[in-house]
């Protein structure tokens, strides 16, 4: 087996400039043209080597700002490395940025046939392979409806169904899990994995620990744009988790204030709450559209996860998380503010933010919401509640597993079209 990625001792740096810096010729005559230039340099990576051998999956983790999507814009070709050798061999499809290149006047059409061909396709392949994309979008009522019409979700969803029929001999995934729905959600990993089982090389960049588990081969542990660590995925995972959990832990003040959930029961430090506290999660509240709190719904039901905290001092772009899990501890969807940045930019006192599910699809059984709010670079957490809020879906019957999608049988006479 062929080695298709290869890295040796790379390394890139940026220019950091002040952020006063001025944006206008009128400002920059007005405050002096010695705010222009760079302040410094810094290392987005330094002396990153590894190989990924054909047909392997590898997947990239580590905190906001540790170079992984550096990494693999670099391995896309995108930018070059300041020191270094870096050596790709193969055709690339890269889903990096969706959406990326799409004009908000043309429709999706226009838009499908403009980003296929960009991303290396002829116009007689992006027609041959038009239907197939547009069916695993789901937007072909909005196919004809200029770009500007579509929300971010349904951008998000074209942006995928075009990267995902290009056939690439090597696959770059930058933190695009998280497209649309559940069920779409579902089907984007479905689409990885089948690139996966076709031979073709993957690098997977996610803070999700559970996609990564199930994906990769291999796992890339980055930290300040240096390796951490690189190897068999459940090793170099279990060390990451665990590193976290240890910093948490050791933030973790010796006592820390009891919070009484909606059902009576009382959180109990390092058992299933952790955290600094430097902002603390007072309140978390399962609610419907009606704000009536829940503790049980039908599959398919809306919900509304409230959270509300309180942060003394100043806290610059925390992340805030909901996670569904079962009784069992599997992750069934997990989800966070990590690319929102702007949704809660600095907090500071009494606050709250609340994320909304418009079909909660999964199979009948006992689930928990866990919430956390984390720093901006996921190094630990500033308090984190884990099973403490139960959720009851109604019994489904005559269904097993964790998602149920919309749908319904159909009956026929032999020979007729179903």
């Amino acid at each position: 087996m062929g080695e298709t990625i290869v890295l040796q001792n790379v390394s890139k740096w940026f220019r950091r400039y002040p952020v006063d810096r001025p944006m206008t010729f009128k400002e920059a005559v007005l405050h002096g043209l010695r705010r222009l230039g760079p302040v410094e340099r810094f290392w987005a990576l330094r002396g990153v080597s590894f190989t990924v051998a054909s047909g392997h999956t590898v997947g990239v983790i580590g905190p906001n700002g540790a170079g992984k999507s550096t990494l693999l814009r670099l391995i896309g070709g995108v930018g070059r490395p300041d020191e270094g050798q870096l050596m790709v061999h193969g055709r690339i499809g890269a889903l990096l940025d969706l959406g990326a290149g799409f004009h908000p006047d043309l429709t999706g059409r226009e838009n499908v046939f403009i980003s296929g061909i960009i991303s290396g396709l002829t116009r007689g392949e992006v027609a041959q392979r038009f239907d197939a994309m547009v069916q695993f979008s789901e937007l072909e009522a909005f196919i004809d409806n200029p770009l500007r019409t579509y929300s971010t979700g349904m951008r998000m969803r074209l942006a995928f169904a075009v990267a995902a029929h290009i056939e690439p001999e090597i696959l770059l995934v930058d933190e695009v899990l998280a497209v649309g729905d559940l069920a779409f959600q579902r089907k984007c990993l479905e689409r990885i994995a089948r690139f996966k089982a076709d031979g073709c090389t993957i690098v997977l960049v996610s803070h999700d620990m559970s996609s990564v588990q199930r994906l990769c081969d291999e796992t890339l542990w980055l930290r300040q744009g240096g390796v951490v660590a690189y190897g068999p995925t459940e090793v170099v995972v279990g060390q990451y988790v665990a590193e976290m959990t240890a910093e948490t832990r050791r933030r973790t003040p010796p006592t820390q204030p009891a919070i009484r959930t909606p059902s009576g029961a009382v959180l109990e430090l390092n058992r299933n709450r952790f955290g600094s506290l430097e902002v603390e999660l007072t309140a978390v509240n399962l609610t419907d559209p009606q704000g009536l709190p829940v503790t049980e719904l039908d599959s398919g039901d809306p919900l509304r996860v409230g959270i509300e905290y309180l942060a003394p001092q100043p806290i610059r772009a925390p992340i805030f998380g909901v996670t569904i899990s079962r009784e069992d501890g599997l992750v069934c969807y997990d989800t966070s503010t990590t690319e929102m940045v702007s949704l809660a930019p600095t907090i500071e006192g009494r606050g709250q933010i609340s994320f909304h599910i418009a079909h909660l699809d999964l199979i009948g059984a006992q689930y928990f919401v866990d919430v956390g709010v984390y720093e901006q670079q996921w190094a630990y957490a500033y308090d984190y509640h884990w099973h403490v809020y139960p959720l009851l879906v109604g019994p489904t019957k005559g269904e097993k597993g964790v998602f149920r999608p919309t749908s319904h049988w159909e009956i026929g006479n032999a020979g007729e079209g179903i």
